[in-house]
């Protein structure tokens, strides 16, 4: 029984001429958090577009779940957050959250109430959401995202323009979903410092490269190198 939960082989995307993604490898094990850390540019979205079959990749491989024959089949135990979520700014969180379940198929219309109490949104009742805040929005997606009890989560920048605050909100729930329920996450970001307390694995891509992949242990040995300066 395969431990990864997605495994990348030498995945290359062109546009016209210019590789946005260059011979591209990673694993991803069940139950980790795994950073995808690059400047703006880097490949990282294009990447998770690939992936949620947005994009079709010119050369590589993709195997889901140790499958790469039928990643449609895979990508149903799987959700997506790419750029950013779609949300209705005239409805509510509760509408919002019913219209993803009308999509998504899912039967049972508690999980609307259960998924808000955990992302923390229960309490906004008839409050629409061009009211709510950016980090609530953001909260919001990753509960849309939660409907269909997926296995595996991507998400392309969930933190981005969140303040301190909003940035720790969504780290605890992150976190909170891979440690109680066990779902693996593949989270992006241009800021290595933003994702350093959540993952378990980074991987560091430039021009649509893999420059470095190392885990959270790693990361901290490597961060104990550092310059002091004593002033008056």
């Amino acid at each position: 029984m395969t431990k990864s939960a997605i495994k990348i082989e030498n995945l290359t995307k062109r546009y016209g001429k210019t590789n946005v993604v260059d011979n591209f490898s990673l694993i991803i094990e069940k139950g980790h958090i795994y950073g995808l850390i690059g400047p703006n540019g880097a490949g990282k979205t294009t990447i998770m577009k690939i992936l949620s079959g947005l994009a079709l990749q010119d050369n590589g491989i993709i195997s889901m779940f140790g499958d790469s024959k039928n990643l449609d089949d895979q990508r149903k135990r799987m959700s997506f957050m790419i750029e950013a979520p779609y949300l209705d700014g005239s409805m509510t969180a509760q509408e919002n959250m019913m219209f993803i379940r009308y999509v998504r198929g899912v039967a049972n219309v508690n999980r609307i109430d259960e998924i808000l109490k955990f992302v923390g949104l229960s309490d906004t009742g008839k409050k629409i959401v061009k009211n709510f805040s950016l980090g609530m929005k953001q909260r919001l997606g990753i509960g849309m995202a939660l409907l269909s009890s997926p296995e595996i989560m991507v998400l392309d920048e969930p933190v981005n323009g969140l303040d301190p605050e909003g940035i720790v909100d969504v780290r605890n729930l992150l976190k909170k979903l891979c440690d109680e329920q066990g779902i693996s996450i593949l989270i992006s970001s241009h800021l290595l410092s933003e994702l350093s307390e959540l993952c378990t694995d980074f991987a560091i891509i430039n021009h649509g490269k893999l420059i470095e992949s190392f885990s959270a242990e790693e990361l901290e040995t490597k961060c104990r190198n550092h310059i002091t300066i004593k002033t008056n």
